[in-house]
Parts: C-alpha cells; structure tokens; sequence
C-alpha cells in the first residue's frame, strides 16, 4: 500500500510522460502541463503522468528550465536523513567496488548517475571537493555533506574537510550565487594552502583545489592515463593539452624516451612542472606553455618528424547543441594536424569530453581527419571514462567521454 504525503503535484505532457517514463530524471518546463498545491522552489513535488500516474517525486524549481529533476521513483520513500545516509552508501559501497584501492582518489558522486541531481563530489584523499548545480541539492546539502563524511568515516575513511567549488555560472540559472570556501564538518583539519597531495596510478600530484579547473583534476580518465603508458614504451610523445601533466608524466612512466608536454595556460603549465618534478621526470618531461592550435599548424608546417606517438586531450569544445558544428571543425583540425606529424606506424590517443559530439560523430570526424591527411586508423582500444563516473542507461549526459588509441598506417 502507498503512503500517502502532502507534496504539490506537476503533471506532464504525454511526450514529458513517455521521456520520464524512458528513464531521464529531468522534466523541462515545456512538458509541464498543470501544478496541484504549492510548488516551492527548490522543495519536493511528485510528478505525475498525462493520465494521472505517479511517475517519481523530485526538486522543484520555476527558475530553472529543467522544471523538476527526479531523485526518486518510489512513492513510498520518505526524504528522511536515513533515506539520504542510505543513498551516500550506496555510493561509496559502489566506488569500493569498482575503483578498489583507488577509491581514495575517485568521484564519490556524480550527479543524475548517482541520483543526486546536479551533485559532484571528487575525493583527494582526506579532502572532498564538491560541486551544486541543482537549487534541492542546495537547500539539503547541509545535511547531505556531513551525512557523506559520517559514512566514509564509520567505514574507517579518513575524511578532514570538505571544500565547496560552486564558482560555475550555470548556478544562476538556477537561482543561486557563485561561491566557494570550506563547508564546516567536525574535526575539519584544512590544507594550509588550499593544495592537497593525491596518488593516481603510482604518481604523486599536488592538486589546486581552489584554483584548478573544475574541482581541480580531471579524475575521469585515471583508465585512459593507464592505457596510453601501455604503448608508450620507447617512443617520442606529445602530449597536448596536458593540464596537471597526467598523461605525459603516464607516458614518461611506461617507458617514453622524451615527453613534451603542451597547455595554453602558464599556470597549468607551472602546475605540470611541478607533478613532474615531484616524480622525478625532469630529464624525460619538458614543459611547453603555447597554443596547441598554432603549435601543430607550425609542427606541421615544418614538416616536423619528432614525434612518433600524439596525445590530444583537449577540453570539451561544445557545452550545447548550437555548437556542435564549430566543435566538430576544431576536433577535425587538431586531430588532422596530429596525424599529419606522425610516422607511418606512429600512434595516435585523442579523446572528447563533450556529451553532445557522440561517439558517431566523433567517428566520422576521425575518418574524414584520416582521410584528408592522407593516412589509415588502426584502432587498438575505444575506452570511455572510468567507472566511478558511472553511465546511466536512459541519461545520455552521463554518457560523455569518447577515448580512442590507434595507430596511424
């Protein structure tokens, strides 16, 4: 038997109905059809079918376009602490799991795949760096944190702060301000300069939790980082977009006679240099701040042959459908110019981190690339990100990172 609770209602369109019902936890403002009781923003209301049908209770919020996002399907849970702490353990029973003794450097949470909608939590060790794109998740995570540092702690996980990177512009959209700082948990023990030291595949980084992008280390491609030292052994590696230094310092460490590593930004750049001087890499790893665009129009230009194995790891260059197009054209000139630098028999790692260049599309761009640069793709692996960024079936958004290795013939 159902409880029954007093939660407002929205009730869907038919074509809203059918997209829930599919398995996506977002109702957009278009498929409402009517309101019952007062919807609060940023509160629970149960969502209902065309005809009438409970199809899930989730956050409300007018500001949003994304009118309701789901967090659950069960009209008989109660939005209790137990409901949230139970939920929190799900996730970090899930990342013992599948991440095994990575899962103190791992994401804890990732959002709609977690059912936490809008909710990011990296772990660095002792330090969790969260993120709130999603008004419910805002008004609740004053429970929620705490309950997350209860339950690693209980399950003996050394937990001493928690830093909150809610600096992204999306949070207007949804109503709320821009901001960051340490969220107060007891025994918290702070970083003495907002900078914590990780391990990821036998590395030493310092990660920049306050300055860095997103929560200040990209984490989804621990796997793919793995990979790329398989065959790296002997060879001569650009590695592009290097960011913190990662896949180069991965190369370097699977037997690269010389890296070089690439980013537009000097402070990236310095950061890398530093990963690499606390690996002891310095005589294998030079550190180059340049646009990779004009670097590989020039290498190419130059008819450059000092590279026989490409790694082009760039940031997502389509955040919307709108851009797709001008990502595609920026996709197909890094990766034609990189096939261009290399022997035949020289190897290729390229990637995209966007939801919206699907993995057909990153496909065909690639063929075309190879295509127009004269060359054959032998495809050795197609990896994704790694499984603590979970895809859930029914939410394409999770689905997001195409990785590809191949060699150039």
């Amino acid at each position: 038997m159902m409880k029954t609770r007093d939660l407002p209602g929205v009730q869907l369109s038919k074509k809203g109905t059918q997209w829930v019902q599919n398995g996506h936890p977002w109702v957009y403002e278009t498929e409402v059809t009517a309101t019952t009781g007062s919807c609060v923003d940023g509160e629970l209301a149960d969502v209902f079918s065309a005809k009438g049908s409970y199809l899930g209770t989730g956050f409300y919020n007018s500001h949003s376009k994304i009118r309701v996002r789901i967090v659950s399907r069960n009209r008989n849970d109660t939005f209790d602490d137990a409901f949230w702490a139970r939920r929190l353990r799900y996730c970090w029973e899930y990342r013992k799991t599948v991440m095994g003794h990575q899962a103190s450097c791992c994401r804890l949470i990732f959002g709609e795949a977690d059912q936490f909608p809008g909710l990011t939590v990296d772990r660095f060790g002792d330090v969790l760096v969260c993120q709130v794109l999603s008004l419910g998740i805002e008004r609740i995570k004053h429970r929620l944190l705490p309950l997350l540092v209860e339950v690693l702690r209980q399950d003996g996980q050394v937990i001493h702060a928690v830093y909150e990177r809610d600096d992204v512009a999306i949070r207007q959209l949804e109503g709320m301000e821009q901001k960051t700082g340490y969220f107060p948990i007891d025994g918290e023990v702070r970083p003495p300069d907002d900078r914590v030291q990780i391990v990821e595949n036998g590395l030493h980084y310092t990660v920049d939790i306050a300055g860095g992008q997103k929560t200040g280390f990209f984490l989804d491609q621990k796997f793919n980082r793995q990979a790329v030292a398989r065959y790296a052994a002997g060879k001569r590696v650009l590695d592009c977009f290097t960011h913190t230094g990662s896949f180069g310092m991965n190369a370097a460490m699977g037997g690269a006679c010389h890296v070089t590593s690439v980013d537009i930004s000097q402070q990236a750049v310095e950061m890398a240099r530093e990963n690499v001087h606390q690996n002891g890499l310095d005589e294998r790893v030079d550190l180059v701040c340049a646009n990779v665009f004009d670097l590989l129009t020039e290498l190419s230009a130059a008819k450059c042959r000092d590279y026989d194995f490409v790694i082009l790891d760039p940031p997502a260059f389509t955040k919307s459908r709108a851009t797709v197009k001008q990502a595609y054209r920026g996709y197909k000139d890094i990766n034609l110019r990189a096939m261009k630098l290399l022997p035949r028999g020289g190897y290729l790692a390229t990637c995209s981190c966007s939801h919206f260049m699907g993995e057909g599309l990153f496909r065909k761009m690639l063929t075309e690339a190879a295509r127009d640069a004269g060359v054959s793709l032998r495809q050795i692996e197609c990896r994704q990100q790694s499984p603590d960024h979970p895809i859930l079936y029914g939410v394409p958004e999770t689905d997001y990172l195409k990785f590809f290795i191949f060699q150039v013939v």
